[in-house]
């Protein structure tokens, strides 16, 4: 059975995720307050965009990474995908039904990890045209489809697909980036650095093409808005902005996780204890009650930062796995045991039997 091959940067880019993702949630500011308490308008969205693109590497990397798997191996890992997909699926719910006033992601991210498991064998350069593909077409899904699937009975689950969040109709397209980098040597420099100009290179594509079409469209409310790169907007230009801060920061964490192993080893264990640290800090919201949420402070900002932190380090270097991390892990290797190279060999026939003579 092919294991995940580990890659500290990695970790360090997911680490940086959920603390943004945090800090979009129960961060001070707005975007008129001088930095840093504007951060969370700055995270808001392109932490999360981060957090999937980063899904699709994981997914890669399960399954073989820069070597994808074949065979039996690749029905094992498609397995051992769809279990922890279904597993994710069920702790989103559960923890959407802790009634926090937050947008859980987990069970969009759930629904886009299984979405990828029948792409593993997919080349890169397909993978990169259909996620242009999907961040072209998907926001006109989203934007004509939607609002009939609201009017359409089970909700939630429609949602799913066009919901004004994390519409997977449109955000499935940072998964299929992420599932084509997990395909490359993300351990050769080349590669990182080839990571972080293409990065560099679509954050400014994306965002200098909103500002002058906005400009352009400012007598076209409409227009204007198709071309936004506002948090969660889900048009193709926040799609093409947001992909290029994940490929950069991504290639960045590689870079720094080599260099300063130790300064950024933290923040690899947050990212190792991703799904822990997500789940945890909405737990600590339903408890304290909404108002961290509708009137944020820099004390509660800070404390909800610096605790997840030192407790996923810890934690990692006590344990090694996380609570929930281990849950899917045990469940899904066990269930990727039932592939036909894990069962035990099928009996020898019986030998035929001699005529008996005649009597």
């Amino acid at each position: 059975m092919t294991r995940m091959q580990r890659i500290t940067g990695v970790d360090v880019a997911r680490g940086l995720a959920v603390l943004g993702m945090m800090t979009a949630h129960v961060g001070p500011g707005g975007p008129e307050d001088p930095w840093p308490w504007s951060l969370a308008q700055v995270v808001d969205g392109r932490s999360a965009a981060l957090f999937v693109l980063l899904s699709g590497v994981s997914v890669a990397l399960l399954s073989g990474g820069s070597r994808p798997v074949t065979g039996t191996r690749r029905a094992q890992a498609r397995t051992r995908l769809l279990v922890r997909a279904f597993l994710v699926l069920g702790i989103g719910v559960a923890v959407e039904l802790l009634g926090t006033p937050v947008a859980v992601i987990l069970p969009t991210y759930a629904v886009l990890f299984a979405c990828a498991v029948p792409l593993l064998g997919t080349d890169p350069r397909r993978l990169l045209a259909g996620a242009a593909a999907v961040a072209a077409l998907g926001p006109l899904v989203h934007h004509e489809l939607g609002p009939v699937l609201e009017r359409l009975p089970g909700q939630a689950w429609t949602n799913l697909l066009t919901g004004p969040f994390y519409p997977a109709v449109v955000w499935f397209a940072y998964v299929l980036v992420g599932l084509a980098v997990g395909r490359m040597d993300l351990r050769d420099t080349r590669v990182r650095l080839r990571l972080l100009g293409a990065g560099a290179g679509l954050a400014v594509l994306g965002h200098g093409a909103a500002a002058a079409l906005t400009r352009a469209f400012a007598g076209d409310p409409l227009l204007a808005a198709f071309v936004s790169t506002e948090p969660h907007s889900s048009k193709p230009l926040e799609v093409v902005a947001n992909t290029g801060v994940g490929l950069a920061v991504l290639a960045l964490c590689l870079l720094l996780a080599d260099a300063l192993p130790r300064v950024v080893a933290p923040l690899a264990a947050t990212g190792a204890l991703a799904l822990t640290a997500y789940v945890g800090h909405l737990v600590v919201i339903a408890a304290i009650g909404p108002e961290v949420v509708w009137e944020p402070l820099a004390q509660s900002w800070l404390a909800f930062l610096g605790v997840t932190v030192l407790l996923c380090w810890a934690w990692r270097a006590a344990f090694g796995r996380g609570p929930l991390e281990r849950l899917l892990h045990d469940l899904a290797a066990r269930a990727s045991d039932v592939a036909p190279d894990a069962l035990p060999p099928a009996p020898a026939p019986a030998p035929a039997r001699e005529a008996a003579p005649p009597a």
